[in-house]
């Protein structure tokens, strides 16, 4: 830019921002912070891969503990039940849709606002 053009000021934008909110579909309004519905057995894959992911990498990482520090058991054993709390949080938070969008929780109330019969 030079000197003599300003940029667009903070009005201007601001009227496009509207413009372009009021063009949004109704039911593009309604779940833009909710989840796309998924079919039950994707939802089923998705829980077991949660599940054994966790576990692969829990075990995993205790047998390699382990074999680095000489512990065997133990580390295979703590690192097995922290696999299993950690695949067991992570099914609980894909279900319930927590930290699906970063920085946004959503509230009792929006949950029960949503209008039914919308798959979610």
């Amino acid at each position: 830019m030079t000197d003599d053009q300003h940029p667009p000021s903070l009005d201007d934008l601001d009227a496009r921002l509207r413009k372009a909110r009021e063009r949004e579909t109704p039911s593009a309004k309604a779940g833009r912070y909710h989840r796309l519905p998924q079919s039950p057995l994707g939802v089923a894959w998705r829980i077991g891969t949660e599940l054994v992911a966790a576990m692969i990498v829990g075990v995993g990482g205790g047998l390699l503990f382990d074999r680095w520090l000489g512990t065997a058991p133990w580390g295979l054993v703590v690192m097995f039940f922290l696999g299993a709390a950690a695949g067991v949080l992570n099914v609980y938070r894909s279900v319930t849709g927590l930290g699906y969008a970063p920085g946004y929780r959503r509230t009792h109330r929006e949950d029960h606002d949503r209008p039914h019969g919308d798959g979610q």
